[in-house]
């Protein structure tokens, strides 16, 4: 156990934040299923700005890396020109 108080602040603060950065995490990662699931481009274009917005703001606070929120959107926009091909 911690024996300076400058050490146990420091666990709490690590543990609110791994629970802030889980909850966000986990969010972002059920609006990218939701987005990869739909069929209808014009419902997915709507959803994927809202998504990329957010995996930004993730990115910028650090909750995830740079790369994998470019990574994810790149991917999310070659699926939905996949669904505008198919119609």
């Amino acid at each position: 156990m911690a024996n300076h108080k400058s050490s146990i602040k420091r666990i709490r603060q690590t543990q609110s934040r791994r629970l802030h950065n889980r909850y966000y995490a986990k969010t972002a990662r059920t609006a990218v299923r939701r987005v990869r699931a739909m069929k209808d481009q014009a419902e997915a274009e709507a959803a994927y700005r809202k998504v990329s917005g957010l995996l930004d703001r993730l990115a910028m606070k650090g909750t995830i890396s740079k790369n994998k929120a470019s990574n994810l959107k790149s991917k999310l926009a070659l699926h939905i020109n996949k669904l505008a091909a198919q119609a």
